[in-house]
């Protein structure tokens, strides 16, 4: 095929080994393997299994969860169209005939024929057109349709069959003559010829994503953030403790699996499995409860810390319909007798002149005059209709009138400046409803102007000349229907102390009305155009203070959401067009509504499948949940590993032996990781979900500091107590047993007093991990790692250090926020 099929680039569901391998490379995951490898290589084949183990765990799970969430976000894929309604002929000699072939086999040069409702299936150049308008509200965020027609010589078209040569510019969406796949019939009908296909489309080519856009994520600068500060933590404690021993000690190699195992207690090892455990649990519960689909797993996290949602107004705020707002007499007064005749118009326009359809503002003046007339309202004795055309910006329906036997009424509805032309006006007059429909569009309603006139019946047919001498009746106004979840919405986001942000193609006037409907301030309302002359720190500066932006490019909007990240704000954006992508990707999450184009639902990281934008509230909720569990574990595991760490070197350079051998550090860890495996089932307390949730790692490491201090005194005076509590008979076995029960107990006091969620069962986990330090140096399996059992005399010594240690703990809980959990 010359062409190629009329289809976008190709976009698969990642398969599960190939997600797997992807996870393997988050940097703590590749660090525990290179930890696991240098292990094997010192024949440490215990340490390096369960590391292993960990990595292979995490990496599994993670992949599951995010190829669940890609197949649920496949199945809500809808095609661009699934058939054309194309001229071909049968044969070279035969007259083209109309034909349903499918979209992917429609090729430049094709004429394809449309009718309301019609989603169009390639860039058309119109041939002819009656009374076309279209929605663009997925390319360009306008949501009123746009009118189309062809004219005489577009400019720098290209002609038909040109294909790939002659693709379509990024200014050609006010092109009249152009109709873009993407978009749909609004009302009217018309013919076009394929001008492109394919990736050659303007709607393929703003699915191109630019290399910059996706920038680094609130999960990367927190937790992958600390990752990286422990990273070289870890990779400087082996050659250090190497070093010290063979400086103070005379020890060699032989100190290198103590070494490596230091490293390793070090590390938070369960940090990948808590994390993939937390936000998959998170995202599973949203997709089954709330039909919130969480494709990226650290979007997830992302949403606990966003503090500033920015959103697009058509199809997320507002629906794409428009409905009536005001009926109004020139004196600015209700008048329904203006609804009346404005009805009037749209219904025998649409039945004499033989529309295909009504659009979209007659069809709301219709369902309003449904509700508000009687039932026989608009029954007249229609006579003809002259439909509207994009030249005279208005139409004519012509009725036989009531009660006046030989008289006929023109019922005129347009554009109000060439409707207040037709009317017999002073100019005074005229200025006033000039103004007065200016003051209505500026608050954001689109405004319409009904007149009429009664001739006497006459026999010829009528003209647009008998649109003459028209008295005004007066000035309907419609606006954009609302979103039914949208102010729930918006509330829920305020209520969570987040703020909003929205960023549309729109009219300031229809943005800011739309925002006043829904209960949020729209301030003072910002052009984008005047953005272009800003720095990006003013424009960051703008961005902060202001509401709404309006007439937004897609540019604009990722300029916007950019700045906004500059100044340290998390960013969700939520969107649904093609007009959106940009600023999808250069938010920390890109969330979309159900009702979104196919490229937008590929590209968000969060998908709303629910069409209650309410929605979006649960999963902040459970980002929140989910960041706070995950705080709350780096804090504690962290604080007690590096006490331990502290310790544990200063004790090795102190003693003439290891303070632990190699399989009782890899013993404690692996009980300890054990018991942190009820982090990821903790349920943070509603305190924690009222705001934004930033993990800072420099908060996180002077919390870690404070509290790995304390431990490691606790560590010491424990070192102390074992040293006069412990003859020489027992020497090395039994001060191993001693400090592996202590280290343990201390471990299970931190995951009690320093947690920051309820449930979970963390205190009967943190019960067991303190049996097991007490009971297995007394157990069978204690001499097989070296240990022995301890003196009684341990025991009470042993508790006034824990109590002391617990005081400690509980006093720096009160202490000023950077050291609290």
């Amino acid at each position: 095929m010359r062409y190629g099929e009329n289809v976008l680039p190709a976009r698969r569901v990642p398969s599960l080994p190939i997600i797997f391998l992807r996870s393997l490379r988050d940097p703590f995951t590749a660090v525990l393997a290179c930890l696991a490898l240098v292990s094997a290589l010192v024949a440490a084949w215990a340490t390096a299994s369960v590391i292993a183990v960990l990595v292979v765990v995490s990496c599994a799970l993670r992949a599951a969860g995010e190829h669940r969430a890609d197949r649920s976000a496949a199945g809500l894929r809808e095609l661009v169209a699934s058939t054309a309604t194309v001229l071909r002929r049968t044969d070279d000699d035969a007259a083209p005939v109309p034909r349903e072939v499918p979209v992917d086999q429609v090729v430049p040069g094709d004429v394809v024929r449309l009718a309301p409702g019609d989603l169009v299936p390639a860039d058309l150049r119109l041939l002819r057109a009656t009374g076309l308008t279209m929605h663009q509200a997925a390319l360009t965020g306008e949501s009123a349709p746009v009118l189309k027609y062809p004219v005489d010589e577009p400019a720098a078209q290209a002609p038909p069959g040109a294909g790939r040569a002659h693709a379509l510019d990024d200014q050609d969406f006010d092109r009249p003559e152009v109709c873009f796949q993407g978009s749909s019939v609004a009302s009217g009908s018309g013919t076009g010829v394929v001008v492109a296909t394919g990736a050659d489309t303007r709607f393929a080519r703003a699915d191109k994503p630019h290399h910059d856009d996706r920038r680094t994520t609130a999960f990367d600068r927190s937790v992958y953030g600390i990752s990286w500060i422990l990273i070289r933590f870890m990779l400087l404690t082996p050659p250090l403790v190497l070093m010290a021993n063979a400086a103070l000690r005379g020890r060699g190699l032989e100190t290198l699996p103590f070494a490596v195992a230091v490293a390793v207690g070090l590390t938070p090892e369960m940090l990948p499995v808590i994390v993939t455990t937390t936000l998959a649990r998170g995202a599973s519960a949203l997709a089954r409860t709330h039909q919130v689909i969480v494709k990226r797993l650290p979007a997830l996290h992302d949403l606990g810390a966003v503090d500033v949602v920015c959103l697009d107004k058509t199809g997320t705020l507002t629906q794409d319909r428009p409905v009536l707002d005001c009926a109004l007499d020139p004196a600015g007064r209700p008048d329904d007798s203006v609804l009346h005749w404005a009805a009037v118009n749209s219904l025998w326009t649409l039945q004499l002149a033989e529309l295909p359809g009504a659009d979209a503002l007659d069809e709301a003046l219709l369902d309003a005059a449904e509700e508000r007339l009687p039932e026989d309202a608009l029954e007249y004795d229609a006579v003809a209709a002259l439909p509207f055309d994009p030249v005279r910006r208005l139409s004519t329906a012509v009725v036989a009138t009531p009660r006046r036997l030989g008289h006929h009424t023109l019922v005129v509805k347009g554009a109000v400046e060439d409707v207040l032309e037709r009317c017999r006006l002073s100019d005074e007059e005229r200025h006033r409803a000039v103004a007065f429909a200016g003051r209505l569009a500026a608050d954001g309603l689109r405004v319409l102007a009904v007149a009429l006139a009664e001739r006497p019946a006459s026999g010829r047919p009528y003209t647009t000349a008998d649109e003459r001498g028209l008295t005004l009746k007066g000035l309907v106004g419609l606006r954009d229907a609302t979103a039914e979840s949208a102010a729930d919405a918006l509330a829920a986001l305020g209520h969570r102390g987040i703020a909003v942000k929205v960023l549309t193609g729109d009219h300031p006037g229809t943005a800011a009305r739309a925002c006043r409907e829904l209960g949020l301030d729209p301030g003072e309302v910002v052009t984008a155009a005047s953005l272009d002359a800003l720095s990006d720190a003013e424009v960051g500066e703008l961005a902060d203070r202001s509401t709404v932006f309006a007439r937004c490019s897609p540019e604009q909007k990722a300029r916007i959401v950019r700045a906004l990240r500059e100044r340290g704000h998390v960013t969700g954006f939520l969107g649904d067009g093609v007009n959106d992508l940009p600023a999808l990707r250069a938010s920390d999450v890109g969330i979309c509504p159900p009702e979104a184009v196919d490229v937008a639902r590929e590209t968000a990281d969060v998908v709303l499948a629910a069409k209650d934008l309410t929605s979006l509230d649960h999963a902040i909720v459970a980002g929140r949940g989910g960041g706070a569990t995950i705080a709350g574990y780096l804090r504690i595991t962290l604080s007690s590993n590096l006490g331990n760490v502290i310790a544990m070197l200063t004790a090795g350079l102190l003693l003439p032996f290891l303070p632990m051998l190699p399989a009782q550090v890899l013993v404690q860890n692996l009980c300890f990781d054990a018991a942190q495996l009820a982090f990821a089932y903790d349920r943070p307390r509603a305190a924690m979900l009222r705001r934004p949730l930033k993990l800072q790692p420099r908060e996180v490491l002077a919390s870690v500091t404070g509290f790995g201090v304390i431990n490691a005194a606790a560590d010491l005076a424990t070192f102390a107590v074992l040293v006069w509590a412990i003859s020489d008979t027992r020497g090395e076995t039994a001060f191993h047993a001693g400090w592996f029960t202590e280290n343990l107990l201390t471990q299970a006091l931190v995951m009690v007093l320093l947690r920051t969620g309820r449930g979970g069962g963390i205190p009967t986990t943190a019960g067991v991990l303190a049996l097991t330090g007490l009971l297995l140096p007394l157990s069978p399996l204690g001499p097989l790692i070296g240990m022995a059992a301890l003196p009684l005399a341990y025991y009470p010594l042993l508790a006034l250090v824990l109590t002391l240690y617990a005081a400690a703990l509980y006093w720096l809980t009160r202490r000023p926020r950077a050291l609290r959990p």
